[in-house]
């Protein structure tokens, strides 16, 4: 038997007999309706549906089109255990069976790989865009490591373009309007050039209002500008050689939303900021922030700063302490207007020769793309109100009226943060790179406080492939490749910025210059905003890769295959926050400042260093073995393990140093899976059993600002089914349906950022007013509650603060909390501490064992059902109305699970009529998609401590509606 009948993929095929724009590729199986055949490349070779053992779903663009999968998030809809969300700094999560982005940091790599026509994608942003001119996307679940590269633990998502169709001239156009102004129009022409030579050209548009409302303003924000334009050229000089040439283009500029709401349990304290029991729509305490503690009057105090320039108090009202919290999600406050520019070039190149029984393909790719985003940090306003004593202050202080206090030392600060007086405009720092930000000139000046984020990236890839496959009439064949690919990100920050930042670096600076007897200029604190930095990270990776296969007997076969991979990672990054001195009027750059060598970016190494290097090397071999049966030619039983392996990576520098690993491990996962694959009259059904054992799942957890990544171990298992059904050739149904348990199989003892107390009612949570972290004071006899309180209210005595006080009824948090420093605590644990009976300082919260918590973004339960009918005119036209619906349950966002970490169930329903004319060359659609407006959570992210620990989540879009026409020939 033929080695490409022998190795067919087992895809559930949903081909919908709509129109759509892909090309009527001849080469492939004819196909019928949701069932039929569709050729694919899965396992690397244009092979059959329904044949070979692995849990892949296809979808042709015809079943796009017709399920509404009109962009990647969609994809979830319909498919078994798989989850798509955005994530907090512009990129997003693919989970396939529990597994997902939950690594976060640029050295982290993508768990689900991203393929176009086979080629890995790096860095891509293909999950912004719309889908258009495909010839089918193909999601494969489980490990893939054997012929897909590196980093596939979960699957590989592979997205096929349409080729040139050298037969005939061909062209086709759509145009849709919808609600919210929605403007969206795509096209196609195919050009054969002679008999041996074609060209295409795609693309499309994208206009639309925002979907939510800004009272500010009365705008509307989280609107599309976006469009992309593809270039295909094929040349197939003989029937054995073809080569494929393709250029990409995309380009978003527009006011997308990264964060949809942000939710907040109010802390009455401002110790945690949010509370650790509910998700409510509310704002943090700001006195729980970075910017809350250091300008505090009880702050400078114990600097011995007068109090007169604070902010506020501690235990006072703070500046979002009178903003109304609004429910409603597509409804915000903001007086920052959300800004999203992301764009990317591919160019892609395949070359494929048959070389009689031998087969050969060479294929790269080369990309280069950039994302750019800034958004309001809190999504609120704050009340400048209660920054006008301090203000008033510093105008004074600047205009040399405060006794004691020389003007050249405080109109530098007045005039770049007040320049019109204390009641005029507030200047912010805005994200740039030079560092001096406000106190250099470059600043936003508004009405109000600002405060804001900004995540960019700028990166390239490329990457080079050979695959030699056999095709011998024998019972043996192979397949032998080779890759090699390098990545490099120039340029990847995450900024913070904020008026109260900028103030606090000017006061604090200044009063350190102040102190120093005239040995240091009047001066600021660099930097005025929070950036993490990566400057330079360099990838370098090869893999070498084969598989056999040994057919039995003409029912039987094996499949054999191993891969050894190879990943080099070269980071050179930073965290800055006001962390040097710099004087007033420094040009260039903050790093020039006479001062900077007292910033250290590495204390691991002796001597200050402006940047934390570090370099580290992973190898690992993987494989896969499997033994299928076609009992028939119509059902087939499998039986398969194979292994996984995604790199390993570097955690990024902290701000204040915490004790976390520098670096965290590759994954490991061992997989096994059953399965069949039939087909019984008019029922076709697949169904999955697996098992994955994991080693070393990457987990990202927030640390000192900034992300870092740990190791835990994990066991998965879950069941699959899908179904299509076809009466008659014009009536279809399609279901799919799977259960997923997910948990963490090994101790791992971690402090849970939203309850550094770790659930005990005999700590003591402290923000530490110094830095805006948490950590908790412990006795060391368990029990002690009283002592523990005695201790703090002691050593807070000393400092002018308040002893421990309760969060209240409802607050999820066992124990009182209290304003301190955590390093003055530890000082006097041993000394102090044993009047009350011994006393313990966790600086990371008291650690908790997540052993048998479940993953994040893991539905328990997935399900979707989609019908249609066509009735056929006499006439040649036709008539096609189409419902599906999809229910996804019940999951966690964080590793923490409880409560105030679930993320609910949801269900949508989307719904189409489409009427279609003669050979359906041309046809008009009236469409709804979430029919009854649902507003899912489809992930979350939690805050620092040093931001006050509120929730961003993450929708799905809203109703959407609207009517399209489109024609091809």
């Amino acid at each position: 038997m033929k080695f490409k009948a022998l190795i067919g993929t087992s895809i559930l095929a949903m081909a919908v007999a709509t129109p759509a724009f892909a090309q009527d590729a001849e080469e492939e199986v004819a196909r019928d309706a949701f069932g039929g055949e569709i050729v694919v490349t899965a396992q690397r070779q244009s092979e059959r549906l329904q044949d070979v053992p692995i849990a892949v779903s296809a979808f042709s663009a015809e079943s796009l089109e017709a399920q509404q999968i009109e962009n990647p998030s969609d994809l979830q809809l319909t498919l078994p255990n798989v989850t798509f969300t955005k994530t907090n700094f512009t990129s997003s999560s693919f989970t396939i069976r529990g597994i997902g982005d939950l690594c976060v940091g640029v050295s982290c790599d993508s768990a689900t790989a991203i393929h176009q026509n086979e080629s890995p994608l790096i860095g891509t942003r293909l999950f912004e865009t719309e889908f258009f001119d495909l010839e089918r996307i193909e999601v494969l679940r489980g490990p893939q490591g054997t012929l897909f590269g590196r980093n596939a633990t979960s699957g590989v998502v592979n997205v096929v373009t349409a080729k040139p169709n050298l037969d005939a001239f061909g062209a086709a156009g759509e145009f849709e309007y919808g609600n919210y102004n929605s403007i969206k129009a795509k096209g196609m022409v195919n050009l054969p050039i002679g008999d041996t030579l074609g060209v295409r050209i795609a693309g499309f548009y994208l206009n639309r209002d925002g979907y939510t409302k800004n009272l500010f303003d009365d705008s509307r924000i989280d609107d599309r500008d976006m469009y992309a334009i593809r270039g295909s050229i094929r040349w197939q000089p003989t029937p054995d050689t073809t080569l494929d040439l393709m250029g990409y283009y995309f380009r978003e500029d527009d006011n997308r939303l990264r964060i949809q709401k942000q939710y907040c349990q109010r802390d009455p304290t401002g110790v945690l900021g949010c509370l650790n029991n509910r998700r409510d729509p509310g704002v943090t305490n700001a006195n729980s922030t970075f910017v809350g503690v250091l300008t505090s009057a009880e702050f400078l105090a114990i600097r011995g700063i007068p109090t007169a320039f604070a902010l506020g108090s501690l235990y006072g009202p703070d500046a979002l302490s009178t903003f109304a919290p609004i429910a409603d999600p597509r409804v915000v406050n903001t007086d920052f207007t959300p800004t999203y520019f992301s764009d990317e070039l591919q160019l892609q190149g395949r070359l494929e020769h048959s070389f009689g029984a031998i087969n050969v393909s060479l294929a790269g790719v080369y990309q280069e793309a950039r994302v750019d985003s800034s958004q309001d940090y809190n999504l609120s306003i704050q009340d400048r109100s209660f920054f006008a004593p301090a203000l008033n202050t510093l105008a004074a202080a600047g205009a040399g009226l405060v006794p004691g206090l020389p003007a050249s030392f405080f109109a530098p600060i007045a005039q770049a943060l007040i320049p019109n007086g204390p009641n005029g405009v507030l200047c912010t720092s805005l994200a740039e790179e030079s560092g001096l930000g406000s106190y250099g000139g470059r600043s936003l000046c508004t009405a109000t406080p600002q405060d804001f984020d900004r995540s960019n990236q700028k990166s390239n890839a490329w990457s080079g492939e050979m695959i030699v496959s056999s095709d011998f009439d024998g019972p043996f064949n192979f397949l032998l490749g080779g890759i090699y690919g390098e990545s490099h990100l120039t340029e990847n920050s995450y900024y913070v910025n904020s008026f109260g930042i900028d103030y606090l670096t000017g006061i604090l600076g200044t009063f350190t210059a102040l102190g120093s007897g005239g040995t240091i200029p009047p001066s600021f604190l660099a930097t005025p905003f929070f950036r993490n930095n990566t400057d330079d990270l360099k990838v370098k990776s090869y893999g070498f890769f084969g598989e056999g296969y040994y057919e039995i007997n003409d029912a039987i076969k094996l499949t054999v295959g191993l891969r050894y991979n190879n990943d080099k990672k070269r980071v050179q990054a930073r965290s800055t926050l006001a962390s040097f001195l710099v004087p007033f009027g420094q040009t260039g750059s903050a790093f020039d400042s006479p001062f900077v060598g007292t910033f250290d970016a590495d204390p691991g190494l002796a001597g200050n260093q402006l940047f934390q290097v570090r370099k580290v090397g992973f190898d690992e071999v993987t494989g896969r073995a499997v033994l299928d049966w076609k009992i028939t030619p119509d059902n087939l039983v499998y039986a398969s393990y194979s292994r996984g392996y995604k790199s390993g990576g570097i955690n990024p520098p902290l701000q204040p140093v915490f004790a976390v690993d520098e670096a965290f491990s590759p994954e490991i996962v061992n997989a096994f899976e059953i399965g069949s694959k039939n087909r019984f009259g008019a029922l076709q059904i697949n169904v999955t059993g697996f098992y994955y054992q994991y080693k070393d799942l990457q987990l990202s957890r927030i640390v000192a600002r900034t992300s870092v990544n740990d190791n835990v171990d994990a066991n998965i298992w879950g069941l699959e089914a899908e179904a299509v059904i076809t009466p008659t050739p014009d009536f279809v149904v399609n279901i799919g349906a799977s259960y997923l348990n997910t948990e963490v199989s090994s101790d791992k003892f971690l402090g849970n950022p939203r309850d550094p107390s770790g659930g005990r009612s005999d700590a003591v949570i402290i923000k530490d007013i110094t830095n805006g972290s948490n950590c908790a004071v412990v006795p060391t006899t368990a029990g002690n509650a009283a002592g523990t309180a005695g201790y703090v209210s002691a050593i807070n005595a000393s400092l002018g603060l308040q002893g421990p006080a309760g969060f209240g009824p409802n607050s999820g948090i066992n124990s009182p909390g209290a304003f301190g420093i955590c390093s003055v605590l530890q000082a006097n644990a041993a000394t102090v501490g044993a009047l009350f009976g011994g006393i313990a300082i966790e600086n990371a919260g008291v650690p908790v064992n997540i052993r048998g918590n479940k993953l994040p973004q893991a539905p328990n339960v997935k399900f979707s059902a989609g019908v249609q009918y066509t009735h056929n005119f006499a006439n040649d036209m036709s008539l096609t109305p189409r419902l599906d619906v999809t229910y996804t349950g019940d999951s966690y966002g964080n590793i923490f699970n409880g409560r105030i970490n679930e993320i609910n169930g949801y269900a949508q329903v989307n719904a189409q009529i489409q009427l279609n004319g003669p050979d359906k060359k041309w046809f008009v659609k009236a469409f709804v998609s979430n029919i009854f407006d649902s507003q899912p959570v489809t992930g979350l992210y939690v805050t620092d401590q040093s931001s006050g620990l509120f929730t961003n989540v993450f929708t799905l879009d809203p109703r959407r509606y609207g009517i399209s026409a489109g024609f091809k020939f």
